[in-house]
């Protein structure tokens, strides 16, 4: 990726719309394929968690259990247990063959926004409008750590592939990276002017961290360089938390929602968009890319309340 060597565009992809999902009864918050690519589970504002089987497009399971909307949620690398965070300031865990709530986690003082496993499944982050973000031991179902981590509403956590590492992005402008065993903070990513940024990852690889800034803007920042190596624009993201994911299948792509109801597509490396996907009415909050398969699961708020499936037809044999 280095700026003095031209980088030969991709061919661009072909998504169309496979289809559409209806039974949430307010706003999708998030869509989150399991590791398998089996499974989709969306969370809403109606408090409850849906699993769909990816393959027939069937609703095969409903979790509910809390008592205000629902902002997130994370499969466990195994795919047998969920967690989810929501605005009734716990986080639940969910044991996916049963169908039941297995625990639930008190003790964050505002929202909770955003859930993370970690690879082995053995912590859980939490971030919360409290500033704070909560590492919590799932087999004792204890919170081990509280860190103070932003001065304003933290908007994403995300546990780096390695599972020692973990990412928090706030409003006050920053983006953290916590070392998971002892809770010291690694580094400290500031964004130019401290325009909130309302979302960040780790890449696949773990060298890279993708954040999300309500200006309209998605980085790529290079961890091992601590600079930013690309910027993604043509998107509208000034108000919600929008998710954004990336994609590997058939080259590399990055993938967000947008407040225009679409969803846009770029070219990792050259940050050209390749696609803009439309058919939904209303903001594109949640938004996530299949593991193994050309496949893009979106989720819409209020005013269209459906998730879509949305298929590269083209890169199927």
């Amino acid at each position: 990726m280095s700026s003095t060597t031209r980088v030969k565009p991709q061919a661009p992809p072909r998504y169309q719309l496979d289809a559409t999902l209806n039974a949430h009864t307010l706003g999708v918050s998030s869509v989150k394929f399991s590791p398998d690519g089996d499974w989709l589970a969306s969370a809403s504002a109606d408090r409850r968690v849906m699993i769909w089987n990816v393959r027939d497009k069937k609703l095969e399971q409903t979790l509910i259990g809390h008592t205000k909307g629902i902002s997130d949620v994370a499969w466990s690398a195994q795919g047998k247990d969920l967690c989810t965070a929501s605005d009734d300031l716990t986080v639940k865990l969910w044991d996916l063959e049963k169908g039941i709530e297995i625990s639930t986690f008190l003790g964050h003082a505002q929202w909770v926004f955003s859930v993370s496993y970690n690879p082995r499944a053995s912590l859980i982050a939490s971030g919360s409008f409290d500033e704070t973000v909560k590492l919590w031991d799932t087999r004792q179902a204890t919170c081990i750590r509280t860190l103070p981590a932003h001065s304003d509403p933290v908007s994403c956590v995300n546990f780096a592939p390695c599972g020692t590492e973990l990412i928090s992005s706030g409003f006050d402008g920053l983006c953290r990276i916590w070392d998971t065993s002892s809770g010291n903070c690694k580094r400290t990513i500031t964004v130019e002017d401290c325009k909130p940024v309302s979302f960040a990852k780790y890449t696949p690889n773990g060298s890279y961290i993708l954040y999300s800034t309500l200006d309209n803007q998605i980085r790529l920042f290079d961890t091992k360089l601590d600079k930013c190596r690309k910027i993604y624009k043509g998107h509208q993201n000034q108000k919600y938390c929008i998710f954004t994911s990336i994609s590997t299948r058939n080259g590399k792509w990055v993938v967000s929602g947008s407040e225009d109801a679409s969803v846009y597509i770029w070219d990792l490396q050259t940050s050209n968009v390749g696609q803009v996907l439309q058919g939904h009415q209303d903001a594109i909050v949640a938004v996530d890319t299949h593991p193994t398969e050309s496949i893009i699961a979106t989720g819409c708020l209020e005013k269209d309340k459906s998730i879509k499936l949305w298929t590269d037809f083209s890169t199927r044999q």
